[in-house]
């Protein structure tokens, strides 16, 4: 397998895991620290995804972490199969819980103008985008594995 940017025990691989890591568990924050998100089930179906890309996120970067220290490559197939298989579903799980989240946000409290508390709107459109940077990190992980399952 070729060793290239963004390949499990590389330090770009490791930056990617902390960047996936530090933009959900920003997610989660900025949602939780608000009165009443568990109003909207999309809301919670947000919190719910950006948990399990914490967890998915956090494990893999020690597993960076690991490899950066003893100096090896994680590039064995079934373990990179299983890299795949879970940027897969947690980069879908984000990309919804970020698009759902982001749809009542707009319609809340852009269209109907139901957001009477200006501070906790903020947060909400910042869990939002943090979200969706969450995402947009998952997802050249998911590529880069996949291209890496290819070699």
């Amino acid at each position: 397998m070729k060793d290239f940017a963004g390949t499990p025990g590389t330090i770009t691989g490791f930056v990617l895991r902390i960047a996936q890591f530090m933009f959900a568990a920003g997610s989660i924050a900025s949602m939780a620290t608000t009165s009443s998100f568990y109003n909207f089930t999309a809301f919670c179906y947000l919190i719910a995804a950006m948990g399990l890309q914490v967890i998915w996120s956090l494990s893999l970067a020690l597993m960076d972490a690991y490899a950066l220290a003893k100096k090896r490559v994680l590039h064995n197939s079934i373990l990179v199969s299983l890299f795949v298989i879970g940027d897969w579903v947690t980069a879908t799980l984000s990309l919804a819980a970020a698009s759902a989240s982001a749809g009542i946000t707009i319609l809340y409290f852009h269209d109907i103008g139901d957001c009477t508390i200006v501070a906790e709107c903020f947060k909400y459109q910042l869990a939002v985008s943090l979200a969706f940077l969450s995402w947009l990190t998952v997802f050249p992980s998911f590529l880069i594995m996949l291209l890496l399952l290819g070699f």
